[in-house]
């Protein structure tokens, strides 16, 4: 018989059905004459509990049936007679297919901390925790491209491996394949790069933007949404060292029209969730309300499908760095001392502490901050006509400040290549860039939403590395 889903079964709940599931047990209870498996295969948040009476099935099978082994039964939906569940699986036939040994199977039916699943990454996926924000993260991508394709946008590939640093920072990845010892050197005395596969020194990619400006000038408007890569040597809770972005690029844009899509944006991607994850999104709820009840209220969480409705319903504040700096001098916590980093003036760069004050204490909204001092930001944010700052925006929500980072793109070549000149950008490295303003260039504007960051905000998790498959962090790559 062809195996069904067990969300199927679920939501048909149709009593009286011979189906056959497959799975892997969650849990075993019992006694001499009748046993529970709780069984999950992945497709939903809840369990099918299966009834098996003791005089269809022998001792020996049923010691068999330990958390984790992987099952198929066959058998009769009927309703259940317990509370929890309103349908259950009489089982008339069951396989054993896959055993998992009690003594050696690390994931066992207790409480395991975040930091031992961590160590577990090849097996926590079967945990109900875990399960659940890896179903979310599937609906979040497909939201994604739905989003872009729904508005005309076109998906752009761009390189992985780059020579060029598009964030000026240096913090990347070298891609080499010339021997890391007696490596060959040039009359400088330095690593002789033309020996290199590619002849020249190359990186992983820090950001796919550069690349997908120049297919803006041909598509209009366009996305990327790939791997990105940062060599920073932090191990905090908001880092990874590989990790995914999606960054949109829109032909005769500005800041206004960019504003615009990441609100909209965000908002779809969260009514999306909110739509088609809610069973996954209240078991993460309850599970965070859960750890948080021995906290101090003040120091609690908002509730996880509060807070994201918190920001699908409300219009997002738009307001100048210069003021959002005015607001922090003047605040409470600046003038006690309660900040980590003071706000000492105009050119402060703002850490996730003054954001999150921004979102959650003055406005009561997210919040969108504009026109940054230029000595802050990238070189290729369109200069304001004060010639003091750019037409930069940062986008920042509840309990986790800055989710984007966006701009208008400078398109005036003799503007962009002061810009470079100031912050010791190589021209000569980037004539491809300057080419794309030397030749029917236009007024453009894009973001970056970092979907890691995104997937914190979603499932209301506090550490990054919980929201990834595999996380590389330093000194961590396994798999």
């Amino acid at each position: 018989m062809k195996r069904t889903e067990i969300a199927s079964v679920l939501k048909s709940g149709q009593v009286g059905a011979e189906i056959t599931v497959k799975g892997w047990v969650r849990t075993r209870r019992g006694s001499k004459n009748v046993n529970f498996i709780a069984l999950n295969d992945g497709s939903t948040i809840h369990n099918l509990q299966v009834v098996a009476e003791a005089e269809l099935f022998g001792e020996d099978l049923i010691k068999n049936i330990n958390t984790g082994t992987a099952l198929g039964v066959t058998g009769t939906l009927v309703a259940s007679a317990g509370s929890g569940q309103a349908v259950e699986l009489n089982a008339r036939t069951i396989e054993v297919i896959g055993l998992a040994d009690p003594e050696k199977y690390p994931i066992q039916p207790k409480r395991h901390t975040l930091e031992f699943l961590r160590e577990m990454a090849h097996l926590r996926p079967r945990t109900a925790t875990f399960s659940a924000i890896f179903r979310i993260r599937h609906a979040m991508v497909y939201a994604i491209h739905s989003f872009f394709h729904e508005r005309g946008f076109y998906n752009v590939h761009t390189p992985i491996i780059t020579s060029s640093d598009a964030e000026g920072a240096g913090e990347m990845f070298r891609v080499t394949v010339l021997p890391a010892e007696n490596a060959p050197l040039n009359e400088e005395g330095k690593v002789d790069f033309s020996q290199d596969f590619f002849g020249k020194p190359a990186n992983l990619t820090v950001s796919g933007q550069l690349e997908g400006e120049l297919f803006a000038m041909a598509l209009a408007k366009i996305y990327t949404f790939g791997p990105t890569f940062r060599a920073e040597n932090s191990n905090t809770s908001r880092h990874l060292a590989e990790f995914w972005m999606i960054e949109p690029e829109v032909a005769f844009s500005d800041l206004n029209d960019n504003m615009d899509l990441a609100e909209d944006f965000l908002k779809y991607l969260i009514n999306y969730a909110l739509d088609h994850c809610m069973d996954d999104l209240q078991f993460l709820s309850n599970r965070l309300t859960e750890e948080e009840k021995n906290k101090p209220v003040e120091q609690r969480s908002m509730e996880l499908i509060s807070k994201l409705r918190f920001v699908a319903e409300n219009d997002f504040v738009r307001l100048p760095y210069s003021q959002a700096i005015e607001i922090l001098i003047n605040s409470k916590p600046n003038k006690k001392g309660k900040f980590q980093y003071p706000v000492t003036g105009y050119g402060t760069d703002l850490q996730s502490e003054h954001e999150r004050y921004l979102v959650e204490q003055e406005f009561k909204k997210p919040v969108i901050l504009t026109n940054y001092p230029k000595e802050i930001k990238a070189f290729y944010m369109r200069l304001d006509d004060n010639g003091k700052t750019v037409a930069a925006m940062d986008v920042l929500f509840p309990q986790i400040g800055e989710i984007i980072g966006g701009s208008q793109r400078e398109e005036r070549i003799e503007v962009l290549e002061a810009r470079m000149d100031e912050m010791n950008i190589p021209k000569h490295e980037m004539e491809w860039y300057l080419d794309t303003r030397r030749f029917g260039g236009c007024p453009h504007a894009g973001f970056g939403l970092g979907f890691e960051r995104l997937m914190l905000f979603v499932t209301g998790m506090g550490n990054i590395r919980d929201v990834i498959p595999f996380a590389r962090t330093p000194k961590n790559c396994e798999f």
